[in-house]
């Protein structure tokens, strides 16, 4: 195939990570093909780790991209210039698309709309959206219209039921897509340090910082209402972000544990040095795909990365925390998509009689082998088979030598 060129446009991180998988294996297919990509939400991590040229501005905005929790949120990204963003952000995709044979939009109706108005042909992952929240999917006007616009060559969907639903309703091109990610999920043989006989928690507190930290701090404080009732039951294994490992020391202070090589170790006040600690939290910010696999449970306050651990079949325990990301509302609206697999406990930041409340319902999943024996089988129920970056990325192919 000469060279071809596509522009990908997302808004929002967990669909810049989509993304970036669809590039790596794109790549790997067909390595001539040129690629340039306009995250519209942050600063694109995803994109750069892969050496992908951004073609206009980027900023992280106060909300995250979660301003939908809370209006107060939209109005500070206001506030920091988020109109006057958009804008050069549309004029910097208007200016490049016209150099490019295709575009690949992920996300809602804004990114979705920034490839309809480039006039260009557009392949479509609505990946934040599914009809699993209420049973249908309903779509905004405006999304509807691009989406049945002759230029948008096929939608792509989350979760088969997403799929089913919008060609019920007229849009015949939709079809089942799949999540990227998790055809990179693959155990890398990293040395977890997991003893056979006990059961393993993997504490998944988020990327973004710094409510990742907040976040982290709960689970901290979560572990050890556990560990008192369980004291020598449950191995936890932290999967944290590089920036979340560079504070620990810091978070340790703050929550009265001692950090020894990336080991948390909580002992009770007043307790001497010869007793042995009450728990253990191993952190690591290389081996998600290790701790993913081999939990028993996962305490998640995360959207993409509890996503992963369902559709592995893994039982989840949220917290809701202050946000902006993993609210309550974050967290119902995530076990509404997620089903039996996700249980939320309390409905504000979580509280100390939460915490204690969260701990038992650990202990009592853990022991209830019908219910997880459900987890594994809802999970790939709910997301469908692995290989979502191969379904888009040969489809995208196929448009391209199709496309004069």
């Amino acid at each position: 195939m000469p060279s071809k060129r596509i522009l990908f446009i997302s808004n929002g991180h967990g669909e810049d990570n989509h993304t970036s998988h669809v590039i790596q294996t794109l790549r790997q297919l067909c390595p001539s093909i040129e690629m340039a990509a306009m995250p519209i939400v942050g600063e694109g991590k995803a994109y750069r780790s892969l050496d992908i040229p951004i073609i206009g501005p980027t900023q992280t905005m106060p909300s995250g991209g979660f301003f939908y929790m809370k209006r107060l949120y939209l109005l500070k990204d206001f506030q920091s210039g988020l109109i006057g963003l958009t804008w050069r952000q549309l004029q910097a995709v208007l200016q490049y698309a016209p150099n490019c044979d295709l575009i690949m939009a992920t996300g809602d109706f804004v990114s979705q709309t920034f490839a309809y108005l480039t006039k260009r042909p557009f392949v479509s992952f609505i990946s934040c959206l599914s009809a699993l929240y209420e049973g249908r999917l309903r779509i905004n006007p405006l999304l509807w219209h691009d989406l049945n616009s002759s230029r948008c060559l096929a939608v792509f969907t989350r979760d088969s039921y997403t799929a089913f639903d919008l060609q019920r309703q007229g849009i015949a091109k939709a079809q089942f897509g799949g999540i990227p990610a998790l055809d990179r999920l693959v155990p890398a043989g990293k040395d977890l340090h997991l003893k056979p006989d006990g059961k393993a928690i993997a504490l998944l507190p988020g990327s973004r910082m710094p409510e990742a930290a907040r976040n982290f701090c709960l689970q901290l404080q979560l572990v050890v209402e556990i560990a008192k009732l369980m004291p020598s039951g449950f191995q936890f294994r932290a999967a944290l972000v590089p920036n979340l490992m560079e504070q620990l020391d810091e978070i340790a202070k703050s929550q009265g544990w001692q950090l020894n090589q990336g080991i948390l170790i909580y002992s009770p006040p007043g307790s001497s040095p010869e007793e042995s600690p009450l728990v253990e939290v191993r952190c690591y910010s290389d081996a998600f795909s290790d701790i993913l696999y081999y939990s028993d449970l996962v305490i998640g306050m995360a959207g993409l990365a509890v996503d992963l651990a369902v559709a592995i079949g893994k039982p989840i325990i949220q917290i809701p925390g202050e946000g902006p990301q993993f609210t309550y509302q974050f967290a119902e609206a995530q076990t509404r998509l997620l089903g039996i697999s996700a249980q939320t406990i309390g409905t504000g930041p979580a509280t100390p009689e939460i915490l204690k409340q969260a701990a038992r319902r650990v202990v009592e999943t853990l022991q209830d082998a019908d219910y997880l024996a459900k987890c594994q089988q809802n999970g790939p129920e709910r997301f469908g088979p692995s290989g979502a970056s191969e379904r888009i990325a040969r489809f995208v192919l196929t448009s391209l030598r199709e496309i004069e």
